[in-house]
């Protein structure tokens, strides 16, 4: 592993330990000297690399919404009908909440951090629109909007229920009757 500031892979390590310590320990628990800590930099690497905590957490959590956002866009961009597109949408649901937990505890922190402050809504509408596009590509945008609700319901739903998380029949049921008159 580099050392020093001529490390071109420190302020990527910071960003995954970043992302790894909230997914454990919740944004509550973040600090620079764990953070550092846990990405085996020195302390003083956060403040070069980052003006403060929000720009870090800012930038962590714009980086979680980038790869989700890849996932819709795997998913969506091999559609080339609207029934392919309503089975990407179900295999979306499927993987995001079969996924590792770490994206959904991620999404929870992200989602009470922008319940509470504007900088983190702005940062989730960002996200919530990118992927609105994406479903857009295959669906108008009312549709669209409720496929994204849809989406983010059932991964929790699914992701949380031990017991009896419903079947991906479904989830197409509930996807097709969104997509009916679009």
């Amino acid at each position: 592993m580099a050392t020093g500031h001529a490390d071109p892979r420190r302020r990527e390590r910071i960003l995954a330990a970043t992302l790894d310590h909230i997914a454990e320990e919740g944004v509550a628990g973040v600090s620079h000297r764990r953070i550092a800590a846990r990405a085996g930099v020195p302390l003083g690497s956060m403040t070069y690399h980052f003006g403060g905590m929000d720009e870090l957490l800012r930038e962590a959590f714009t980086r979680f919404a980038d790869r989700i956002v890849a996932v819709f866009d795997e998913h969506l961009s091999r559609a080339a009908t609207r029934e392919e597109a309503r089975e990407a949408v179900t295999d979306l649901v499927h993987t995001l909440s079969d996924g590792p937990r770490r994206d959904l505890i991620l999404a929870q922190e992200l989602y009470t951090l922008a319940a509470r402050r504007p900088e983190y809504r702005q940062l989730t509408r960002a996200w919530m629109r990118r992927s609105r596009e994406l479903l857009e590509r295959h669906f108008d945008p009312g549709t669209a909007r409720q496929l994204d609700a849809l989406v983010e319901g059932l991964t929790l739903h699914r992701a949380l229920d031990d017991e009896a998380p419903h079947d991906r029949a479904l989830t197409h049921q509930a996807v097709t009757r969104i997509t009916a008159g679009a």
